[in-house]
C-alpha cells in the first residue's frame, strides 16, 4: 500500500491524501470505490473540420524527450526551424513568422489586439460564425466596427468592402479566408488591393486553409495572417501559426499605447522567438511545438503545390459523390472551400441519429451545423492527413447506408462510383 492518491473528502469536498491500492496494471482504486483506468481513447477517422488524424511522425514528436522552453536545443533548433518552415508554408518573406500558444482563436485575438487601439475603425467582413467572432473581438478592443455582410453560404462582395472602406478609412480590414461554419472560400486578392489603396491593415484568418489551399499573405498585402495547428497542417490543437508583415510589426512596436492584451503582445513573442538574446515571455508548449515542427516539415516534404492539388482532388471526389447521392451542398458552388464541404441535411433525415451512427458504427466523425443551421447541415473536413482516397470512399459508403436506413436513398453505391470516376480521371499521378 502507498500513500500517493489525491482524493476528495465526501464530507467537505476538499482534496487530501489517502491510502490506495495500485494494481500491476496501473488501475487506481479511489476511496469511494470508483476505479480510474489508464486512458484508452477509441480509434476514429476524423473528418470534421479539425482536428485531423495525426501522421506517425507527428505522433512520434509528441513522445520525444521534453526540453525546457529556454533550452538551447529548443531555442536554436526547434523554434528557429519552425519559423523557417512557417515562412515556407505561408509563402512569405516575413521575419516575424512564429506560433502562439493557443488555438486559432489566439491568432485572431492577437491580430486584433495588436493592430487596434481605442477609437480605431475596423471593417469586418461577416458571412459566418468565425467572421462574426472577429467582429465581437474588435468591439471588445474598443474599435468602431463597420460590418460588411453576406448571407451564410456566400462570399463577401469586394465592392461592398470598397464602399465601406471609402466611407470610414479604417485602421484594419478583417476577413476569413475559409469560413469553417459554411464551407465558403473567400477570394482575398481584391480585398488586399483595397487595403493597400486605402492604407489599411488587412487581417486574414487562414485557420481552415493553411496547408490545404493557396495562402499567399505577401501577394495579398496582408498585415497579419494566422492559422491553427489542428486543421490542414495535421498537428495537435494548441498552437496558432501567425505571420506578421514588416509594416505591421513596425506599427506594433511604435504604437501610442501598450498592447492591451499582455499575453498576446506580438512585441513580446517576437523577442522570445527572434531576438539575439531571447527574452522570456511564457512557458512554451514544448511538445506541441515539436509536433508543429514535424507537421510543417511534412508539408515542406510534400510541397505546397502538391499538397494543394491533393486537397483539391479529394474535394472534387467527395463533391461528385455527394452530388450522385442527390445531396445538396450548402455553399455557393462558385466559392466552395476545398477543405470543408457543407451539406444540407435532407428533409426527413435526423441529423443527430445519423452522425451518432456514423461515429458508433463506422468510427467516422463529421460535424453538424452551427448557430441557426444546427441540425440542418453537415460539415465534412477534407484536411491534411485525413484527406485521402480511402477515407473519402469509406465515408460515402457509410453515408449511403445510413441515409437508406432513414428512407433517403439513391442508386446503390452511386456516390462511390462518382468519386471513383474522379480518381480515375486523375490517372497515375493520383495524390495520396
Amino acid at each position: 500500500m502507498r500513500f500517493a492518491m489525491l482524493s476528495a473528502s465526501p464530507n467537505d469536498g476538499r482534496m487530501r491524501y489517502l491510502p490506495h491500492q495500485t494494481s500491476e496494471c496501473g488501475y487506481l482504486t479511489l476511496v469511494n470505490g470508483q476505479t480510474i483506468l489508464p486512458l484508452s481513447p477509441p480509434q476514429r477517422i476524423l473528418m470534421a473540420p479539425g482536428p485531423t488524424n495525426l501522421p506517425p511522425a507527428v505522433l512520434q514528436a509528441l513522445i520525444a524527450p521534453i526540453t525546457g522552453h529556454k533550452d538551447p536545443f529548443f531555442l536554436k533548433v526547434v523554434m528557429d526551424e519552425t519559423a523557417q518552415l512557417l515562412r515556407s508554408v505561408f509563402s512569405t518573406q516575413n521575419a516575424t513568422s512564429m506560433s502562439l500558444p493557443g488555438t486559432g482563436g489566439a491568432g485572431m485575438e492577437a491580430s486584433l489586439a495588436n493592430l487596434l487601439q481605442d477609437g480605431d475603425t475596423a471593417v469586418v467582413c461577416v458571412n459566418g460564425m468565425f467572421s462574426a467572432r472577429m467582429q465581437e473581438i474588435a468591439r471588445r478592443h474598443g474599435a468602431k466596427v463597420v460590418t460588411v455582410t453576406a448571407p451564410w453560404g456566400r462570399a463577401i462582395d469586394p465592392e461592398d468592402v470598397r464602399r465601406a472602406v471609402q466611407q470610414t478609412k479604417p485602421r484594419v480590414i478583417c476577413t476569413v479566408h475559409g469560413e469553417t461554419s459554411t464551407g465558403v472560400l473567400q477570394p482575398i486578392e481584391e480585398i488586399g488591393r483595397i487595403a493597400q489603396e486605402f492604407d489599411s491593415f488587412l487581417i486574414v484568418d487562414a485557420v481552415a486553409t493553411l496547408g490545404g489551399v493557396p495562402v499567399l499573405p505577401d501577394a495579398w498585402n496582408s498585415a497579419i495572417c494566422y492559422a491553427a495547428s489542428q486543421k490542414c497542417l495535421s498537428a495537435p490543437p494548441g498552437v496558432a501559426p501567425i505571420t506578421v508583415s514588416p509594416g505591421a510589426m513596425e506599427y506594433v512596436r511604435n504604437r501610442n499605447g501598450s498592447v492591451r492584451d499582455w499575453y498576446f503582445d506580438l512585441n513580446e513573442h517576437d523577442r522570445y522567438w527572434f531576438a539575439e538574446e531571447r527574452v522570456y515571455h511564457h512557458t512554451a508548449p514544448v511538445p506541441l511545438v515539436y509536433a508543429l515542427h514535424e507537421a510543417l516539415r511534412l508539408v515542406a516534404e510534400e510541397g505546397n503545390e502538391a499538397r494543394w492539388a491533393r486537397h483539391a482532388l479529394h474535394h472534387r471526389a467527395l463533391v461528385a459523390g455527394l452530388d450522385a447521392m442527390e445531396l445538396e451542398l450548402f455553399a455557393e458552388r462558385s466559392n466552395l472551400l476545398p477543405t470543408v464541404v457543407s451539406v444540407r441535411v435532407p428533409s426527413g433525415v435526423n441529423d443527430t441519429q445519423l452522425r451518432g451512427a456514423l461515429l458508433e458504427d463506422y468510427g467516422i466523425e463529421i460535424s453538424g451545423g452551427l448557430g441557426e443551421f444546427s441540425g440542418k447541415m453537415w460539415r465534412i473536413g477534407v484536411m491534411g492527413y485525413s484527406a485521402n482516397q480511402q477515407n473519402i470512399l469509406f465515408l460515402l459508403s457509410a453515408l449511403e447506408t445510413l441515409l437508406a436506413r432513414q428512407g433517403f436513398g439513391s442508386e446503390q453505391a452511386a456516390g462511390i462510383a462518382a468519386a471513383n470516376a474522379v480518381y480515375s480521371m486523375a490517372g497515375d499521378g493520383l495524390p495520396t
